[in-house]
């Protein structure tokens, strides 16, 4: 039975989203950004912590002003506080620099004019101007900043601003890769006659990472049903979620279909091209998700069915889709979507790259968008519309 795109998201959704983490680990700030809080923060103090200069310029009771008043001091940005302003006085002040009690303005140089140690203020001037007040940004026991926010720079500047040097975040989704095949070699080894390099570690490695979540456990395998499930019990033991790719098709030496089958695996077919023959299991409560051998359905299949889900849990945005117009003309084959590759040509349009074959990993490498046709359509113009994925 063939399934369609939507119903294998659906089955995938349902055995991946209730093992996604939601505990929290306590990471220093060097390491947070990127992570979702993971709960409500609290400042525990005021921000800022005391009143402080604006501008630089004169520090002054305002029922003084215009002036001339006399000078009686400079107060730089610098530990320590400064003796109270005694009336009908004027004091220099220095951007951050603590304002003095009895002072309840302070004067941007600009608008002052100095002559003989005394200081005129040029124009009308109110109490509170250029004074940062404390607390008036946050006071101790505000909420901070509030749990699920993707930590970015200007969320840590807060936490470093308030004296926090840890952040609670939720714990990235661990993930298993086993790569079968006794044709793969590891990057680095020079490939003999009829094997090729494991592409396919090295891709969903990078994947995973880039959808926020961790490698935790990888494995290479060969064609060999023990093998497999060796490393798949070491696999479901160290991460949350499994991936796997090659060895669900219906021919021989198939490891992951002869391995996932008696445990009560769902292998079969999904109506979409590349990436046909699709495979899930729970192995110890553990989601094993299988995807086909051939390098870029291997990928497309991630990005489809897997990403979104980690994407959403890691507090990264989905992957943007948009329409476009087609550069030129192309046919499809009926009764499968299918995932061609394309390249965004200005602002509205897509070209196609390369052909549609799941080995083409030179054409999706110069790829920036999928381009998603329906299972019912066949061939489209140029200049028609095509939903693009963003790659």
């Amino acid at each position: 039975m063939t399934a369609t795109v939507e119903e294998h998201a659906a089955l995938v959704r349902a055995l991946v989203e209730p093992v996604l983490p939601h505990e929290t680990e306590t990471v220093q700030l060097a390491e947070a950004a990127g992570r979702v809080l993971g709960g409500i923060v609290l400042s525990p103090v005021d921000l800022p912590r005391f009143r402080n200069s604006q501008m630089d310029g004169f520090a002054v009771r305002a029922a003084d002003l215009p002036g001339p008043l006399p000078i009686v001091g400079e107060i730089p940005a610098r530990p320590g506080s400064p003796a109270p302003l005694e009336p009908g006085t004027a004091v220099r002040i220095m951007t951050g620099a603590v304002v003095p009690d009895g002072a309840d303005a302070v004067i941007p140089i600009e608008d002052t004019a100095v002559s003989d140690g005394r200081v005129s203020v040029l124009r009308p001037r109110a109490a509170g101007e250029y004074v940062r007040e404390r607390g008036g940004d946050s006071r101790a026991g505000d909420e901070l900043l509030p749990a699920g926010i993707r930590l970015s720079s200007r969320h840590l500047a807060a936490l470093a601003a308030a004296g926090i040097t840890a952040a609670p975040v939720r714990r990235r989704t661990r993930i298993a890769i086993i790569t079968t095949g006794s044709e793969l070699v590891p990057l680095g080894r020079e490939p003999g006659p009829g094997q090729i390099v494991d592409a396919n570690a090295v891709a969903l490695h990078a994947a995973v990472r880039a959808a926020g979540a961790e490698v935790a456990f990888e494995a290479r395998v060969t064609d060999d049903a023990a093998a497999f499930r060796i490393a798949l019990d070491a696999a479901t033991g160290a991460a949350d979620l499994v991936l796997t790719s090659g060895g669900i098709s219906m021919g021989e030496h198939e490891v992951v279909r002869e391995v996932l089958g008696p445990l009560g695996g769902t292998i079969g077919h999904v109506a979409m091209q590349p990436g046909g023959p699709q495979a899930t299991a729970a192995v110890d409560g553990v989601p094993v998700i299988a995807f086909p051998g051939n390098p870029v359905s291997t990928q497309l299949s991630f990005e489809v069915f897997v990403a979104p889900l980690l994407r959403s849990h890691a507090g990264l945005p989905a992957a943007r889709r948009e329409v476009r117009l087609l550069d030129e003309p192309l046919r499809s084959v009926p009764g499968k979507r299918q995932f061609l590759r394309g390249r965004a040509v200005g602002h509205e349009r897509v070209a196609l790259v390369s052909g549609p074959g799941s080995h083409l990993v030179a054409g999706l490498a110069a790829s920036d968008l999928l381009l998603v046709v329906p299972e019912q359509t066949t061939e489209l113009a140029k200049g028609d519309s095509v939903e693009t994925i963003a790659l």
